[in-house]
């Protein structure tokens, strides 16, 4: 039986490196032959509960089951008992004896937490303040595509300390890539997300800094990633965050640091001008819109392994 069946997918943590490698390469088969899979999860149905706004995580998950055979249902977490304080254990007991699969996208990793350990079913973490593993996975599929490998690429993280930061860490060091994450001093990444990583590369041979110089972080950088400077929450601290972000916007000087041949990714929504300039973002570098329709199908991928017995 698949290994990974049953799994929770809440922040990598869950998967070894040759796991993580094993959702790459079937993202990458169902990409190539996607009518090969039409029908694996027939009669299966994932329960999407969203408590922040989506465009690219809930198109992408709910074309993803209908074109793996199987179904969607959509709640917005205002709009269920979960809304009115329903106990999180009642909703994933319930939940459990009614679908197959839940993904949630919400703020609190506590509230995913005990979703995941209530539940009898997997539990996929959409996103959460701290984590975004759904998004890792398609990023790591655009690499794997356009650099051949994992292990011994360098990526360097540019901008906020958020949850792509962290999940780059965990990610990258447990694939064995080099995550060099650079923030302004104050927005570093959780110190306990960076010990978790720096132990994972003791393992995998990857090597994790921390810095707060996006030059020295960018130099012979395969892959240069940034995010929007103010996350969903956070907005009341754009104007604020401008200034003190300013000097780590991904723009042609910092970009002549990199490899000749490096790759630009951003998991979107971005806000050109800001965090990147137009020429980088729609620039020959960036991979930007491949990375986004990977979205579908590492998470074609990720429902597969962790919903059919195959």
């Amino acid at each position: 039986m698949n290994s990974m069946y049953g799994r929770n997918i809440l922040n990598l943590t869950e998967l070894s490196k040759e796991e993580i490698l094993s959702i790459i390469k079937l993202a990458i088969e169902i990409k190539a032959k996607p009518e090969a899979y039409r029908g694996i999860l027939a009669g299966k149905i994932i329960a999407m509960i969203f408590e922040k706004n989506s465009t690219r995580t809930r198109v992408s998950f709910e074309a993803g089951i209908i074109q793996l055979g199987g179904q969607a249902i959509i709640l917005d977490s205002k709009n269920t008992q979960m809304g009115r304080g329903e106990p999180i254990k009642d909703t994933a007991n319930v939940m459990s004896s009614y679908v197959d699969a839940i993904m949630i996208r919400t703020f609190s990793d506590q509230m995913v937490t005990e979703l995941a350990e209530a539940s009898s079913i997997p539990v996929i973490n959409g996103l959460t303040d701290d984590h975004h593993p759904c998004q890792i996975l398609a990023d790591f599929q655009t690499i794997y595509e356009q650099k051949g490998q994992l292990e011994g690429i360098k990526l360097a993280y540019i901008g906020d300390g958020n949850n792509m930061a962290h999940s780059f860490l965990i990610g990258g060091s447990l694939v064995g890539m080099d995550i060099t994450i650079a923030t302004p001093k104050g927005y570093e990444p959780k110190a306990e997300i960076v010990t978790l990583a720096k132990e994972n590369a003791k393992v995998s041979g990857s090597k994790i800094e921390i810095l707060t110089d996006p030059e020295q972080a960018a130099k012979n950088a395969d892959v240069l990633v940034t995010d929007v400077w103010a996350s969903m929450g956070d907005e009341s601290e754009q104007k604020e965050r401008a200034e003190i972000f300013k000097s780590f916007q991904v723009n042609n000087r910092l970009t002549a640091q990199a490899k000749k041949d490096y790759l630009f990714l951003h998991c979107l929504p971005a806000h050109r001008g800001e965090e990147v300039t137009t020429d980088i973002i729609d620039g020959i570098h960036s991979a930007i819109y491949q990375e986004a329709a990977n979205r579908l199908h590492a998470q074609k991928a990720l429902m597969v392994k962790v919903m059919a017995k195959l």
